[in-house]
C-alpha cells in the first residue's frame, strides 16, 4: 500500500519538470523561513505565558494590605 522508492522518484522528476529547479528552491526557502518564523513565534508565546504566570504568582504572594496600596 505504501509508495515505493521508484514511485517517489517518478513523482520527483515530474515535479521538477513542471516547476523547475529554481522555483522549487525558492519554494523550499520560503517554506523554511515560514517554519522558522512559526517556531520563534511559538517560543515567544510560551515565554510570554510563563511571564504572565510568574506575575500572577507574585500578585498572589502579596499580603492583603499590600494589594490595597496598589
Amino acid at each position: 500500500m505504501g509508495m515505493s522508492v521508484t514511485q517517489l522518484l517518478i513523482i520527483l522528476v515530474i515535479v521538477i519538470v513542471l516547476f523547475g529547479t529554481k522555483r522549487l528552491r525558492n519554494i523550499g526557502s520560503d517554506l523554511g523561513g515560514a517554519i522558522k518564523s512559526f517556531r520563534s513565534a511559538v517560543k515567544d508565546g510560551e515565554e510570554g505565558k510563563q511571564l504572565a504566570e510568574d506575575d500572577t504568582e507574585k500578585s498572589k504572594e502579596k499580603t492583603p494590605s499590600e494589594q490595597d496600596k496598589v
